[in-house]
């Protein structure tokens, strides 16, 4: 079937078999006691080809959120919380001077009521002093002022 030509013809090579070379043992580590909880679970994969893969699953680490601005500033809604607390205290303040005043004017109101009272009793023990029995009654003579000196 071949030609008896031997350029064709595959050449034998020779084989060569490596042998694995031994890995010395490593020492064992030194057992850390760890909280419980802080060591994650053991995962296995199985790939496509069959191979299983044994570890530990490691949690990506995730960036902290941006927390985002607010729209409006802080002092801008406290300037606006301070505007209404004032209007709505406004009611207040115009009812309490008009209380003030309202008093104010029912003192005045009660200082002249005394006033009138005490002067009509006043006049009343004046203009009745000399019909009663007990009172007391002075004369006055005309006096004559001459040169500043008095002469009674």
């Amino acid at each position: 079937m071949f030609p008896e030509n031997t350029s064709h013809r595959p050449t034998e090579q020779a084989v060569t078999i490596h042998q694995p070379t031994p890995i010395a043992p490593y020492p064992a580590a030194p057992i850390v006691p760890v909280q419980h909880g802080s060591v994650p679970a053991v995962t296995s994969i199985v790939l496509p080809d069959g191979r299983v893969i044994t570890g530990y699953a490691v949690d990506h680490t995730r960036p902290e959120p941006v927390t985002a601005m607010p729209v409006v500033s802080r002092t801008a809604v406290n300037i606006a919380l301070g505007g209404i607390g004032f209007a709505s205290v406004c009611g207040g303040l115009l009812l309490l001077t008009t209380f003030i005043a309202a008093l104010a004017a029912l003192v005045q109101q009660l200082i002249i009521l005394a006033a009138v009272i005490f002067g009509g009793f006043t006049a009343v023990q004046v203009l009745t002093a000399g019909q009663s029995k007990g009172a007391t009654t002075v004369n006055i003579r005309k006096a004559v002022i001459k040169r500043n000196h008095f002469h009674g």
